[in-house]
C-alpha cells in the first residue's frame, strides 16, 4: 500500500516538472475558456437588462443568493464539468491511440520530454549490482546505456548458451526488468522462474529456467540477432535506455590463483561459474579467445557519455569480463567523461574475501592499467553490529582520499535493511551528483557530498 502511494505521489509530482510541454497549453486552454465565458457573460448581462425574462430565470440564476456566493457556485460547477469532460474526452482518445499499452501517460511524457534531455550515462557491469544501479538511475534520465558481460555460463543462462548457442541472456533480462515499469505484469512475467522439477513433480525441461531468458533466446532465434532480440524484448516491457553486450563473441572467462597448490595442479579455472569455487585467492582473469572485438555501439556509447560507471557487481566475474574486452578498455581511456568505479559494500566469498577499497582498485588497474578510473564511490561507514556472528562481511570504509590513481568519494550508499547491498536511490543520486559537479578536483570529496 505504501509503495502504491509513493508511486502515485511521484507521478503527480512529474506533472509539475518544468519542460514537460503540458502545463503551458493547459494554461492557454483555461485562458481561452475564461475569455469565452466573459463574452457569454456580456451577452447574458445585455439580455438581462433589456429583455423581459420569465420568472423562472430568477431561480435558475440563483438571484436570491449573494453575488459572491453565486460566483463561487457557478465557478466551481464549471471547473468540475470542464475537468470531468476533459478527462473523459482524453481517456477515450488515448484508449484508441495507446491500444494495449497500459503504461501511465505521465511516465511516457516524462520519458519523451524530460528523460530524453537527461545526462548520457553508461553503466558497465552485470548481475544484481548493475540492475540495482539502473533502478537508481531511471528516475533521473532516460539516456541510460547498460553494457553487460557475456561470460556467464551458469544456471539458466549457461544451459541456453550451451544448448542453443545464444549469448547468456540472464544479465540482460535483469537489466530489462530494472529499466522497465515495475508495476507491469509483463515485467513480473519476465522475471518468473520455473520451479525445480524435484519439488513440483513436473518434467524437468523448464526446471530452473527464467521465462525472460527463454523469451530472449526465442527472440534471438526469430530475429537472427541477439542485440535485436534484447531491443525487442525491452520494448515488450516498455524498458527505457539501451542494453548492449560488451562483445558478441562467445567468450570463456578463465582465472588463475595466487595461492592453493591444489588449484595450481588442476590448472586455471575455466568458466565463470567455476571461478569462485576453488577456495583460493584469484590472481588474474582473462578471456578466451583472446582480444574479442568490442560491440561497436558499446564503444560509441562510452565515447559519447557524460559519465561512465563500472560496477557494482562481482569484481572478477561481472565487472572485469567487460573491461577485459580491449575495445571497451580503449574507449574508457579515450572518453572525456568521468569514469567512476562503484565499489561493492560487501565482500564476496570466493572472489573478494578480505578486500578493501584499495584492493578493488588495485585489481582493476592490474588488469587494464592505471589512469582509467577517475573516481571510486565507497561506503563511508559500517553499520552498528556489523561484526556480529552471522552478519555478512563488509568492505571497510576507506582510510584515505585516493585509491591508486583515483579519488575516493565516500558516501552512505548502502541499503539500510541489507547493509551488504547498495541502495538504488542513493546510487542514482550520487552518480547524478557527480555529473552536476563534473570535473571537480580529485580531492574535492566534500564538493561531491554537497552535490548529492
Amino acid at each position: 500500500m505504501t509503495n502504491v502511494f509513493l508511486r502515485a505521489t511521484s507521478r503527480l509530482r512529474r506533472w509539475f516538472v518544468v519542460g514537460l510541454g503540458v502545463k503551458r497549453w493547459l494554461l492557454v486552454m483555461l485562458i481561452g475558456l475564461a475569455m469565452l465565458g466573459l463574452g457569454i457573460g456580456y451577452v447574458l448581462v445585455q439580455l438581462y437588462r433589456n429583455a423581459d425574462l420569465p420568472d423562472i430565470f430568477y431561480y435558475l440564476t440563483l438571484q436570491f443568493l449573494p453575488r459572491l456566493l453565486r460566483a463561487v457556485l457557478f465557478g466551481g460547477l464549471g471547473i468540475a464539468a470542464f475537468a470531468i469532460g476533459f478527462a473523459r474526452f482524453n481517456a477515450t482518445l488515448l484508449d484508441v491511440a495507446r491500444g494495449n499499452d497500459r503504461q501511465p501517460l505521465i511516465d511516457k511524457l516524462w520519458r519523451q520530454r524530460i528523460g530524453a534531455q537527461g545526462p548520457r550515462v553508461v553503466a558497465i557491469g552485470g548481475g544484481h549490482g548493475l540492475s540495482t544501479l539502473l533502478r537508481g538511475l531511471k528516475p533521473h534520465t532516460a539516456n541510460i546505456t547498460a553494457i553487460v558481460t557475456v561470460a556467464d555460463d551458469g544456471g539458466s543462462s549457461g544451459r541456453l548458451r550451451r544448448e542453443y548457442g545464444v549469448l547468456p541472456p540472464g544479465d540482460f533480462r535483469m537489466c530489462i526488468a530494472a529499466l522497465a515499469d515495475d508495476e507491469s505484469l509483463v515485467t513480473q512475467l519476465f522475471q518468473y522462474r520455473f520451479g525445480d522439477a524435484t519439488q513440483t513433480g513436473s518434467p524437468g525441461g523448464l526446471s530452473g529456467h527464467s521465462f525472460g531468458n527463454l523469451f530472449i533466446a526465442a527472440m534471438a532465434g526469430l530475429t537472427g540477432s541477439f542485440e535485436t532480440a534484447v531491443l525487442e524484448s525491452s520494448r515488450v516491457v516498455a524498458s527505457q535506455g539501451r542494453i548492449l553486450p560488451s562483445t558478441l563473441s562467445d567468450v570463456t572467462l578463465c582465472a588463475e590463483y595466487a595461492r592453493s597448490p591444489d588449484a595450481m595442479r588442476e590448472g586455471p579455472a575455466r568458466g565463470e561459474s567455476a571461478i569462485g569455487r576453488q577456495g583460493a585467492q584469484i590472481d588474474r582473469v582473462w578471456l578466451e579467445p583472446n582480444n574479442p572485438p568490442a560491440f561497436p555501439d558499446a564503444v560509441r556509447a562510452i565515447l559519447d557519455a557524460d559519465i561512465v560507471t563500472i560496477g557494482p557487481g562481482s569484481l572478477f566475474t561481472s565487472v572485469l569480463p567487460n573491461v577485459l574486452v580491449s575495445g571497451i578498455s580503449d574507449a574508457l581511456r579515450r572518453t572525456t567523461a568521468p569514469v567512476v568505479y562503484i565499489c561493492n559494500v560487501g565482500t564476496e566469498p570466493g572472489e573478494t574475501e578480505g578486500f578493501s577499497v584499495d584492493d578493488h582498485v588495485a585489481v582493476i588497474e592490474r588488469h587494464i592499467g592505471r589512469g582509467i578510473v577517475d573516481y571510486v564511490v565507497a561506503q563511508s561507514q559500517l553499520p552498528a553490529g556489523h561484526d556480529a556472528a552471522g552478519k555478512p562481511a563488509l568492505v571497510p570504509p576507506p582510510t584515505s582520499t585516493r585509491a591508486g590513481s583515483a579519488a575516493i568519494l565516500a558516501a552512505d550508499v548502502a541499503d539500510d535493511a541489507s547493509p551488504d547491498r547498495h541502495d538504488a536511490r542513493k546510487l542514482g543520486e550520487i552518480v547524478t551528483g557527480i555529473i552536476r559537479g563534473n570535473k571537480v578536483a580529485p580531492d574535492a570529496t566534500t564538493h561531491i557530498h554537497r552535490a548529492i
